[in-house]
C-alpha cells in the first residue's frame, strides 16, 4: 500500500476504533452492519473486479455459513470458534463444488449458472424444513463470550466485526497484490493472451471462485451472530443483487470501492426504508445514474476528477 493510500486508510481505521464508544446504539449497529457487508462485497469484488466474473449466486455462500452458525449454535451449543471455522469451511467447500460447474462457462452463461446454483441453495433453505426450519428461519442465535468479554451488547460485537474486517481486508489485499492476483487481472483484461503465455486460466478462475466463497462465508458467520436470526432471505437472489450493486456502485477492482458501496447501500436500505417502502426504486435510480455517469463507480469518478 502506497503512502498516499495508507494515510487516509489509517485515519479511517483510527476513527472506527475511537468513535464507536460515543455513538448511540442504532448508528453503532449500522456501522457494524456496514463492516459485515463490506467483507461480503470485497469477496465478490475478487470475482467481479479482479477476475471479471459477475456472479448472481454469491449469497449462497453467505447464507450457507449463516445457517452453519445457526444450526451449531442453537442445537449443539458449539463455541464461537467451532461455529466460525465450520461456517467458513462449509462455504468454501460448497464454492469448491459449484466452481467445477460454473467456471466452465463464460460471459452471460456464467451469470446464469451462478444464478441457477444460488436458487438451488435457496430452494433447499426454503424446503428442507427439518434442518433450516423453512420460511420460519432459525432464531435465538446468542452472541458468544470471547476471552471473558460478552459480545451481547453492540459495542463489543462491533469491535469483533472490526477486527475480522481488518483481517479480511489484509488477506484480500495480499491476494490481489500477489502474482496470483496480478494474473487474475490479466485474465480479466485478456484471457486469450494469458492462456497463450502459459497460464492455467481455468485454475486461476477456480481458485478465485473458491477464495471468494470462503470470504463470503466469513461475512455470513458474522451476520448470523449480528442478526440472531437466519432465514432463506440470506441466500435469496435479492441478497446477491444487493452485493453486486455494492461492488459496482463503489467501484470494482479496488477493494476500497466495495467498502464504500456497502456503506451507501446499507445506509440507503436502513434510512430510506423508514420513510418509504419504495426505497429499492430510489436505490435503483441512484445506481442507474452512477452507471451512466461513472461506469467505474463512485471511486472511479473521484479518481477521474482528481486527474
Amino acid at each position: 500500500m502506497t503512502a498516499r493510500r495508507a494515510i487516509p486508510f489509517s485515519a479511517c481505521a483510527a476513527l472506527l476504533l475511537a468513535v464507536p464508544p460515543f455513538l448511540p446504539p442504532y448508528p453503532l449497529t449500522l456501522l457494524t452492519q456496514i463492516l459485515i457487508f463490506a467483507i461480503f462485497a470485497m469477496s465478490l469484488d475478487l470475482l467481479l473486479g479482479y477476475t471479471g466474473l459477475a456472479s448472481l449466486g454469491h449469497a449462497a455462500y453467505f447464507g450457507i455459513a449463516a445457517y452453519a452458525v445457526a444450526i451449531l449454535a442453537t442445537r449443539s451449543q458449539a463455541s464461537f470458534w467451532v461455529c466460525l471455522l465450520a461456517a467458513v469451511f462449509a462455504a468454501t467447500a460448497v464454492a469448491a463444488v459449484f466452481g467445477f460447474v460454473a467456471i466452465r462457462a463464460v460471459g452471460v452463461y456464467f451469470l446464469m449458472i451462478t444464478l441457477a446454483l444460488g436458487m438451488v441453495v435457496w430452494g433447499l433453505a426454503f424446503r428442507w424444513v427439518s434442518v433450516t426450519m423453512g420460511d420460519n428461519g432459525i432464531s435465538g442465535i446468542a452472541r458468544p463470550t470471547l476471552f471473558g468479554v460478552s459480545l451481547a451488547s453492540p459495542l463489543p460485537f462491533h469491535y469483533l466485526s472490526l477486527a475480522v474486517f481488518f483481517v479480511a481486508f489484509a488477506l484480500l489485499w495480499l491476494v490481489v497484490r500477489s502474482p496470483f492476483g496480478l494474473s487474475l487481472q490479466g485474465i480479466r483484461e485478456t484471457e486469450r493472451r494469458m492462456r497463450a503465455l502459459g497460464y492455467d486460466v481455468w485454475l486461476h478462475k477456480y481458485l478465485a471462485f473458491v477464495l471468494a466463497g470462503g470470504f463470503a462465508g466469513l461475512a455470513g458467520a458474522l451476520w448470523a451472530y449480528y442478526d440472531g436470526f437466519v432465514s432463506p432471505v440470506e441466500v435469496h437472489l435479492v441478497t446477491s443483487v444487493e452485493t453486486l450493486l455494492m461492488v459496482a456502485l463503489g467501484g470494482p477492482g479496488t477493494l476500497f470501492g466495495p467498502i464504500l458501496g456497502a456503506a451507501v447501500i446499507v445506509l440507503f436500505k436502513n434510512l430510506l426504508s423508514i420513510y418509504t417502502k419504495r426505497w429499492l426504486l430510489i436505490l435503483g435510480l441512484v445506481y442507474i445514474g452512477v452507471i451512466v455517469l461513472t461506469p467505474k463507480g463512485i471511486l472511479g469518478a473521484l479518481r477521474g476528477a482528481r486527474r
